[in-house]
């Protein structure tokens, strides 16, 4: 664990099915640090516009969801059966539903939307304002924490990602398809590196990972050394 006064924000930014939140979650409680799954957050809007009647057949209605946002309350708990957080959308788990490919399907238009990136985006600020955190999303180096000491973009190919979240989903017992799972893994990157609010890229400054063919313990070493060159010089 790092000493307190020696604390700096960790942002993990990269493409969906990239194991961000797994790396995130291992790092976090190796180094003593609050993870914030921001992937989750959207995922719980996302969740909440599908049991509303706010995502249809029609697409996303934006004024009812506007009105709903003041409505919708996201936090994290500690599991203590896992060690890690699970997802809270007002007050309910939902840690299982939202990583479903029904949400997984939707998740991308509704990030998309600026009044609800900005929402999330203030949220958390707010949780890693403190420092000691890791986060990790689509565009936190580059908007909700700029000035993070460390920024790791991660990235791996269609391929290794979409049978990553197939291994995932069926360990669950959850019914998939591997070639729906590639479709929406690219589906995913196109609409994430082209909407006009925030498009996922690499900060300027941000470290290159790609883990295609690394195993765990080998990006947990990678990691750990990254944040040692930044809490000890």
């Amino acid at each position: 664990m790092e000493a307190k006064n020696n604390r700096i924000v960790i942002a993990i930014d990269g493409f969906s099915s990239c194991g961000k939140s797994t790396m995130a979650k291992d790092l976090a409680k190796e180094l003593g640090y609050i993870y914030i799954d921001t992937g989750a957050m959207y995922r719980a809007v996302t969740l909440y516009c599908m049991r509303q009647g706010i995502l249809t057949g029609n697409g996303i209605d934006q004024e009812l969801l506007r009105c709903k946002m003041k409505d919708i309350s996201i936090s994290f708990r500690l599991n203590d059966a896992t060690g890690r957080p699970d997802t809270y959308l007002n007050g309910e788990c939902v840690e299982n539903e939202i990583r479903t490919m029904e949400v997984s399907n939707h998740v991308s238009p509704v990030a998309a939307i600026g009044f609800v990136r900005e929402a999330m985006v203030r949220q958390q600020r707010v949780l890693g304002k403190d420092k000691g955190v890791v986060m990790d999303g689509r565009d936190i180096g580059t908007v909700v924490f700029p000035d993070a000491e460390l920024k790791v973009f991660v990235t791996a190919t269609a391929e290794v990602r979409a049978k990553r979240r197939y291994d995932e989903l069926t360990a669950k017992g959850m019914d998939c398809n591997m070639e729906e799972i590639l479709a929406n893994v690219r589906e995913r990157d196109r609409i994430d590196s082209t909407r006009e609010i925030s498009p996922l890229r690499k900060a300027d400054d941000a470290i290159i990972l790609d883990n295609s063919n690394m195993t765990i313990q080998e990006q947990k070493a990678w990691l750990m050394e990254q944040v040692r060159e930044r809490t000890t010089n």
